[in-house]
């Protein structure tokens, strides 16, 4: 019986523990022995692996975050712990290795790839930022929309009562695939992301001319990597004239019940994870696009620039953003 073993790394993402229980009884039912890694690469390191089974998955598909704790490791960088990991996993038999993350991790399951003999590797994309080229979701995205709608619902009522502006920011670190979404979804009027150039005085006669229609209140939902949010905020009081306030949502993006979406990806991505591995694909990233799923090479997920759906991003230019 071959041994293999799961890890998560990086930002944690609602869905990990869904793909947690479908990893240990999926790899059970294919005559494999699952083993959890604790702490993501740290816990590759410092050997904090064991052996998992049914009663370790018993109740978590409902929970977000992950079971096994996520980390971000320094020390993995180099050399000689990534040599301490691949020696820990040899000691426990392990010749499967699946790893939940996003570039980041892609790149250190890469080197262990390259600086190890005998191991196979399968990445699988879990992160809320939707940043991994090759791949039109990753695993946590829709959980993540729905808390960022459910915000924009909420926020809207007390922007109708009090007749303000609120910006609200959205996650995503350089990639606008949260905010843009959620305006879309959420009937804001003004969605800033750094995929599409903007000039806020380009806003202006629009919406002063909504004020004079009679519109109260406005909803703009802008990506965190702008870093503009309180020039935005300004900007509705000193140029359009109404009160505003700004919101932003944090890592609550990041928790909460993984979605029915979610915990479904989860099943699939495990699934072709697995399958690809008893296959013989030696290092891939399980991707998803045109409705279906395929195993990439490492180096073009991890080392190539993403790019959000044309189509999405098509539709976010013919609104100008300004919805």
């Amino acid at each position: 019986m071959k041994n293999i073993a799961i890890l998560c790394s990086g930002g944690d993402v609602s869905g990990m523990n869904a793909a947690l229980k479908r990893f240990v009884e999926y790899s059970i039912g294919k005559g494999l022995r699952p083993y959890f890694v604790e702490h993501g690469f740290e816990g590759l390191i410092d050997n904090n692996i064991y052996e998992a089974g049914y009663r370790d998955v018993a109740g978590i598909i409902s929970r977000g975050g992950t079971k096994i704790h996520t980390s971000r490791s320094k020390r993995f960088m180099e050399r000689s712990y990534r040599k301490q990991a691949i020696d820990n996993l040899k000691s426990h038999n392990i010749g499967y290795l699946v790893v939940l993350g996003g570039d980041g991790s892609f790149k250190g399951m890469q080197a262990l790839s390259d600086e190890s003999e005998g191991l196979s590797f399968a990445g699988i994309p879990a992160t809320i930022d939707n940043d991994i080229a090759g791949t039109e979701y990753c695993l946590g995205v829709d959980t993540a929309l729905n808390i960022i709608k459910s915000a924009i619902d909420s926020i809207r009522d007390t922007a109708s009562s009090f007749s303000r502006a609120f910006v609200i920011e959205a996650m995503g670190r350089e990639c606008g695939y949260l905010a843009l979404v959620s305006a879309l979804t959420s009937g804001a009027e003004m969605c800033l992301i750094p995929e599409i150039p903007y000039e806020l005085e380009d806003y202006k006669a629009c919406f002063q001319k909504q004020r004079i229609g009679g519109r109260k209140y406005f909803i703009a939902v802008v990506s965190e990597s702008l870093k503009n949010s309180e020039q935005v905020a300004e900007w509705f009081k000193e140029e359009i004239g109404i009160e505003s306030r700004i919101t932003v949502l944090g890592h609550i993006q990041r928790g909460g019940n993984p979605t029915v979406y979610d915990r479904l990806m989860a099943f699939h991505f495990v699934t072709q994870a697995i399958d690809g591995l008893l296959e013989g694909n030696k290092s891939s990233v399980i991707c998803y696009d045109n409705g279906g799923f395929n195993h990439k090479k490492i180096e073009d997920v991890a080392f190539k620039k993403y790019q959000i759906n044309p189509e999405l991003l098509k539709l976010g230019m013919e609104f100008g953003c300004h919805i």
